[in-house]
This record gives structure tokens, sequence and C-alpha cells, in this order.
């Protein structure tokens, strides 16, 4: 099974550039993020057109979470656990081949020390919060998480300290959501610096490789130890106007149900 995770940067400008990523990596789940489109936008028969089910939960112009998957979706719910929907559509979850599945958009935080970088850091605790109750055995959580998590996962460690994405306090929440049983798929089978999921647009930085590794698909324990592969689609960030984030991708070896 092959599941993918992509910041798309709008998808309503983008949606060409999806429909011919599904075609050539055929995933067979595919998280979304910064969808910036109201539901009724959200393009369900082109997708079930090229054998795609899709849940989803937008809002216009900002955020907006959405998962796709070969496979039917159950028990879809556009919120964290049992809370009312939130208005910022940062979080839907399903059930995919017994997989519970997450697609997330964290909170950027703007900047240190701000009102919406408190915000960020109390969004991350409700997260835990709700993975922590999470029954099921098998569980991925994909998404932006607009942290880099280690030194190593920016382009240079002492320009980024301290800042936005990359602070003390930003990791530390990071690390305590992984501490509810989440394995970080990349690592798994990587361990090499220099690999980046996010590029600013200004400066030239994906042509200089300045970038930040931001998204991630963390899995549960069980569902890690199935975990054969894993990746960024670094070829998405190039050619005409493309999302300033690569797909992201993990394989594991399951049966498909």
């Amino acid at each position: 099974m092959r599941i993918a995770s992509w910041n798309i940067n709008s998808l309503r400008r983008r949606q060409d550039r999806l429909f011919a990523w599904l075609e050539a990596t055929r995933p067979d789940i595919a998280c979304l993020q910064e969808t910036k489109c109201t539901d009724d936008q959200f393009p369900v028969l082109a997708l079930e057109a090229v054998g795609y089910h899709s849940a989803y939960h937008g809002e216009k112009s900002y955020n907006g979470v959405a998962i796709l998957a070969k496979a039917e979706l159950k028990d879809v719910r556009p919120s964290l656990c049992d809370e009312v929907i939130d208005p910022q559509a940062r979080v839907i979850a399903a059930i995919v081949s017994n997989i519970r599945v997450f697609s997330i958009y964290a909170p950027n935080g703007q900047a240190v020390g701000s009102p919406a970088y408190e915000y960020k850091l109390n969004w991350y605790a409700r997260l835990r919060d709700c993975l922590s109750k999470e029954k099921d055995e098998e569980m991925v959580v994909c998404g932006d998480f607009n942290v880099a998590p280690e030194d190593i996962d920016v382009y240079d460690p002492d320009l980024w300290h301290g800042a936005i994405m990359c602070s003390e306090d930003e990791r530390k929440t990071f690390r305590e959501l992984c501490k509810v049983g989440l394995r970080d798929t990349l690592r798994l089978h990587h361990k090499e610096g220099s690999l980046f999921s996010w590029w600013d647009y200004q400066m030239r930085a994906f042509e200089k490789n300045r970038g930040l590794r931001i998204d991630a698909i963390l899995a549960s324990e069980s569902l890690a130890k199935k975990c054969s592969a894993s990746g960024i689609d670094i070829d998405m960030r190039k050619g005409k106007e493309p999302s300033d984030h690569a797909p992201v991708w993990a394989e594991f070896k399951v049966s498909e149900k």
C-alpha cells in the first residue's frame, strides 16, 4: 500500500497537477493540505472518474484538507475527535482498509511568541490528546506539520535557530505528538540530511536546495513495522507554477481490503 501526502497550495490552481500526479504514482491513499476551496468546489466527480473516493473539509481561500483513496472511506470525521467542526479546516480523518487515516494542516504560527504561535502550540496539544484516544491499532497521520523536527531537517540550522518552525517549543510539541506511538516513516529508511519537502518561492530556494522538511507521514508502531520504503517526490516541486511543497510518501506491506 502506498500512502502519500501533499500540501498542494490551492487545489483549484493546481488541479491538473494533482490528476497528473495521481496517474503517475497511483497512491492507494493521498492526503492533501491547503486545498483552499469550499466543499462545493471540491472535484468529487472528476476524482471518482479516475478511481478515487474522497473526503474533504474546506474553506474559502485558506486551509482545507482532504483524503483520497481507492478503497471506500468510512467513519469520516472533519474535526479533532469529538469536537465540533473547527472553523479552521485543518483536520479530516477516515478509516481506509482498516487504517485510521488523518490528514492534518498544522498552523504556521507566524512568529515565535505571537498569539498565533500560542494557538499553534495549543492546537498541537489538542491533536495529541485526540490521537491518544484513538482505539485503532493501525493509524497514519499525514500532513504539513509546519515544524522541522531536527536540525537535519533544515538547510541552515544556524540561520533558522529559534525561528518559527524550528523553535524548541515547536519541536517539543512535535516530539510529544510522536510519543503517543507514532514513527516518522521517512527516517525509518533515510538518515541523511538535505531531504526537504518545502522551499520558499523566493531567492531560487528550490534550485539551491534551501529548504525545510515540514511534511511527514507518521505511522503507529504496528504499521511502521510494515513500512518498506519512503521518500519525497522532488520532481513535483519543478515545472510551471508548482506548489511550494513536494509530496511525501511511504509504502507498507499490508493487505488491502
